[in-house]
């Protein structure tokens, strides 16, 4: 699978742009507006998020946000590299979260996959990278959040 970039002659490509945007900043106003319902329908049904040291199936992130701090999410335009397939790609997005009591600061980035689908494209997996103050990634405490495991 090669990655390609969005080509200047490309009307196609800049729609896809727009669409995984605008799909990014749903899931952004979701996850601010704590809307779980929202969050969900970004991503494809058989999709995951990695965090915590730990991957989680979608029917963890119900259970995963309300374990969460609340606050407002902001994200940035994310680099996005389309598969030769025209129908998957990869990003990164950059993420600061602000905790609504204290406002203290998160900050970091997101690595996802992403599928186009019959209702446009879907969030397939999305991994959370923090950056901390000493500079380090990483992807979190494997401890911060407990889920029963069957």
């Amino acid at each position: 699978m090669t990655a390609q970039h969005a080509d200047p002659g490309d009307n196609r490509r800049y729609d896809d742009l727009a669409d995984i945007q605008q799909m990014l900043a749903r899931y952004a106003v979701a996850m601010t507006r704590g809307d779980t319902e929202q969050v969900l329908a970004v991503f494809t049904p058989d999709g995951n998020y990695s965090a915590f040291g730990d991957t989680y199936p979608l029917d963890d992130f119900p259970a995963l946000i309300a374990a969460a701090p609340q606050g407002l999410f902001m994200t940035g335009t994310p680099v996005v590299d389309f598969a030769d397939d025209g129908d998957s790609a990869t990003g990164t997005q950059p993420l600061c979260f602000v905790e609504h009591s204290a406002h203290a600061l998160r900050i970091g980035y997101y690595d996802d996959t992403y599928r186009r689908t019959p209702d446009g494209w879907r969030l397939h997996t999305r991994a959370m990278t923090f950056i901390r103050r000493s500079g380090a990634h990483d992807s979190g405490r494997p401890h911060a959040f407990e889920r029963t495991r069957t």
